[in-house]
């Protein structure tokens, strides 16, 4: 089977066979977990990821990754997926990457992961400027993350099953272009992101929802302390019989602090808010890229504000460590109306939450990550009735080949 493999990279690729490199990750997980409708559960999972990349002339390369994950979380799941897969090539000062990439916004609050398209990158003495068209409809739909509507709701928490592939594995339709530039040192002092991302709703569904978004972040690094501010403002437009045109908010605010010592330390302060509905002008900010915070809550951003503190440290070449303590905050009463909310509250604090992760690497091909977390309804007003939630992980990272 392996060699057929290679005979068919072979004729497909335009390379010798001393230019490919293949590899194969094993990734293994346990963990145990509190819900808070459920009793304490037991979690496991694998992921079996083979990679293969190869030179294609002096300029070019190609990526081929792929993943089968396996386990059981809320129930059994088995689940393939084609990966980062891309052709790269460069000319001068620019570049082109086309296939499934990874794209990120500036502050990963709108678009982050992977996404099928093409982007183009110029690089020149004013900063770096790209352009970028990608489509999501035929990513794995827990990969993509994408939940804007009600409809994409209902799609993503249908449960996935081989006998009905089609319309339960793959992620909501949409068309996302992205135009940016960057500069890392305006006047050697300051570094500035700014991007356009418009996204446009192929769904066949009543309702469209179709948005656009302008993001920028700045950097100041100051000796040992970067000071980093970010927003972006959503312009979206819900068509149905009769439209609505809304704009929305969301900011970031992070200090970074290295401490020069031998274990590399790192103080982080973080602030991150994304608006909720304030009338019907101005609406709750809707990323298209639905990323999860906290290590517990695993919350949408949608309405809630976040604040946190995280300090890392690499105690020595094979130990490093990190502990975070975060607080969640509902910025309206009707966005965010999951756990811990209680029925009718009107309160905004949902409370705090407090995780630490070891990671231990005694070679180079081998890794194992201990993690474990908790969140405390009792210690905000949201639902200070709801019991506490708090989990624990053990993973391990093995590189075969």
């Amino acid at each position: 089977m392996k060699k057929a493999y290679l005979i068919f990279l072979l004729l497909i690729l335009p390379v010798s066979l001393s230019a490919a490199d293949f590899g194969l990750v094993l990734n293994a997980s346990g963990g145990y977990k509190n819900g808070f409708e459920e009793d304490n559960t037991l979690t496991y999972g694998a992921n079996i990821l083979p990679r293969f990349s190869t030179l294609i002339g002096d300029n070019g390369e190609f990526i081929l990754s792929a993943g089968f994950s396996m386990g059981k979380e809320d129930e059994s799941f088995y689940i393939p997926q084609l990966l980062r897969t891309e052709f790269s090539i460069r000319f001068g000062n620019s570049g082109i990457r086309a296939g499934r990439i990874n794209f990120s916004d500036p502050l990963s609050l709108v678009a982050s992961g992977l996404f099928d398209g093409v982007r183009y990158n110029y690089n020149t003495s004013t900063g770096n400027f790209y352009a970028g068209m990608f489509y999501t409809g035929l990513l794995y739909k827990e990969r993509a993350n994408i939940i804007m509507t009600e409809n994409d709701k209902s799609a993503f928490y249908k449960t996935f099953e081989y006998n009905d592939f089609f319309k339960t594995y793959f992620a909501s339709k949409r068309v996302v272009s992205a135009v940016g530039w960057e500069h890392p040192s305006i006047g050697e002092f300051l570094q500035l992101n700014t991007t356009y991302i418009g996204q446009t709703d192929l769904n066949d569904a009543d309702t469209k929802y179709h948005s656009q978004y302008l993001i920028i972040k700045t950097g100041i690094p100051v000796n040992n302390l970067l000071m980093e501010f970010g927003g972006s403002v959503e312009f979206s437009q819900t068509l149905t019989d009769e439209s609505k045109f809304n704009m929305a908010f969301a900011g970031d605010i992070g200090l970074f602090l290295l401490f020069p010592s031998e274990f590399n330390s790192r103080l982080l302060f973080k602030g991150t808010i994304s608006g909720g509905r304030v009338n019907d002008s101005i609406g709750a900010f809707i990323p298209i890229t639905a990323r999860e915070y906290g290590y517990v809550l695993k919350t949408k951003l949608s309405g809630l504000s976040i604040l946190s503190m995280d300090y890392s440290s690499k105690f020595s070449n094979s130990f490093s460590g990190s502990l975070t303590a975060s607080y969640f905050v509902r910025n309206d009463l009707g966005t965010f109306s999951g756990y811990p909310i209680a029925a009718d509250s009107e309160g905004y604090f949902l409370g705090p939450e407090v995780s630490a992760q070891i990671t231990w690497g005694p070679a180079s091909d081998l890794q194992f990550n201990l993690g474990g977390g908790a969140f405390f309804p009792s210690l905000g007003n949201a639902g200070s009735n709801e019991k506490l939630l708090w989990r624990v992980d053990l993973t391990l990272i093995l590189l075969i080949l």
